[in-house]
């Protein structure tokens, strides 16, 4: 949500700070506590201690870290959670000022009545943790923390620990530990009698199946994503900068209620199709150009994740028509076939078999080098954690993105929607962007927001 941006204007403001406790009240007290429940079973011979994220020290947006908003929904700056699987019990450590929370966005009532609020037994000062871990390593035999990096904003755990080993861990000049690997060596430092054990995997089990109220705001992140991409598609032309483009589809999507975007915009055209992940918006878009742009909002914590590709003067080249339609074939085929049950093997040898039915050859350039179908989980990140299943289950919510790039032809295709798996099928969460040649040429007719505002001279 939009809660944490400083507005000058007192009015807003104040209509901000009503609205304070949208993002953390995005559920129920039931549903956090269910979370923590089903993680209890799953450590019922230790205690979970997870850390929230710290206080900044620049100014950005304080946002919490995925796995602690998972568990309590709670956006207090260097909170503590411990989920206790032996007595089934949590205890939140968090410190907040009034004038801090209200600074921060941060509804009152988490100062006045955290208990009522999160609905989390009992909270503590922060200044509390060591007095309690103390007691806790006098009782417990094993302590359960994540092992991984903290997601933020924008982040990915698994790519976020693979460029901090690179960048820290491992190089010769820094050799700092991970925040997590320096708090496990703490306490097996200072709690030599109780074994630590990492409980990364447990908690990426749990987040890779959606509840239905998950479920919900996912539909209503992907709403907000479509309507932005259309309005994107239809205000492209040529002479426009790459730039103007991601700073439309940011306003679009924070109008609408998004808090932030989910990862920055990628916009590949010309000679940067082969750069997947492209994102510097430095291209003059020209006459002939064709455009790939992935990019999509986060809502409530909440990611979703499309590419829309089509050409820059709105009508498809027979080449570049020949190359779309192919991957909207493929993209269009796994909507078919995936369910509950099947393996990703199993997909993609019945997508192939749909595409021999409808006459495509196979063996045209296009299709050899296609990458295709599954890409990765999506949820509280955009490459969501637990990497790829080995069977289909509903509540599992993933990218569909085929994608083919020929780089000495500056062409670059890529159609990419959010996938839920339902008990019989699949539901296509971002369902509604035009995808078919027709439907893309017809929309780009229309004027958009930028071609109204230029013929109202405010542009």
């Amino acid at each position: 949500m939009t809660k944490r941006f400083r507005i000058g204007s007192l009015v807003v403001l104040g209509i901000l700070l009503v609205c304070s406790s949208l993002s953390a009240s995005m559920f129920t007290k039931e549903e956090y506590a269910a979370r923590r429940a089903r993680l209890m079973e799953k450590i019922p011979d230790g205690v979970a201690i997870i850390l929230g994220a710290k206080s900044l020290v620049s100014y950005y947006e304080y946002y919490q870290n995925n796995d602690f908003v998972y568990f309590t929904g709670v956006e207090i700056p260097d909170a503590i959670l411990v989920i206790d699987g032996i007595r089934r019990e949590s205890v939140l450590f968090s410190t907040i000022t009034e004038r801090g929370a209200r600074n921060e966005g941060i509804s009152l009532d988490y100062v006045r009545k955290p208990k009522q609020v999160t609905g989390i037994e009992r909270v503590y000062p922060r200044e509390y943790i060591s007095t309690y871990l103390s007691r806790l390593g006098e009782m417990s035999q094993i302590f359960y923390t994540s092992f991984k990096p903290e997601e933020l904003m924008r982040e990915c755990s698994q790519e976020k620990l693979r460029i901090i080993q690179r960048n820290m861990v491992f190089d010769g000049w820094d050799g700092r530990l991970t925040r997590e690997q320096q708090f496990v060596k703490l306490l097996r430092e200072r709690f030599p009698q109780v074994e630590v054990r990492d409980c990364s995997q447990k908690i990426w089990e749990l987040r890779i199946i959606k509840s239905p109220a998950e479920i919900e705001i996912l539909r209503k992140a992907a709403r907000i994503a479509v309507k932005a991409h259309i309005e994107m598609m239809k205000t492209t032309r040529s002479g426009m900068h790459e730039y103007e483009l991601a700073a439309l589809y940011e306003y679009l999507v924070k109008k609408e209620g998004a808090q932030n975007l989910a990862y920055y915009a990628i916009i590949c055209s010309g000679e940067n199709h082969p750069y997947l992940h492209y994102y510097k918006h430095d291209r003059l878009l020209q006459d002939g150009d064709f455009l790939v742009i992935d990019v999509g909002p986060d809502f409530g914590y909440y990611d979703i994740d499309i590419t829309i590709s089509y050409p820059v003067n709105g009508k498809f080249t027979p080449r570049q028509k020949e190359v779309y339609e192919a991957c909207n074939a493929v993209h269009e085929a796994c909507l078919q076939v995936y369910k509950p049950g099947l393996t990703l093997k199993q997909c993609r040898q019945k997508v192939q078999e749909i595409l021999e039915e409808q006459g495509y050859d196979l063996t045209k350039n296009y299709f050899k080098r296609m990458r295709g179908g599954f890409g990765h989980y999506v949820g509280l990140a955009v490459h969501d954690v637990g990497g790829g299943p080995t069977v289909l289950k509903p509540g599992m919510v993933f990218a569909n993105e085929p994608l083919c790039v020929f780089p000495a032809e500056n062409l670059g295709v890529r159609v990419e929607d959010t996938i839920l798996i339902t008990e019989d099928g699949c539901e296509n969460l971002t369902a509604g962007i035009p995808r078919t040649v027709e439907e893309i040429e017809a929309l780009m007719k229309k004027p958009g927001i930028i071609q109204m505002l230029k013929r109202a001279r405010l542009y």
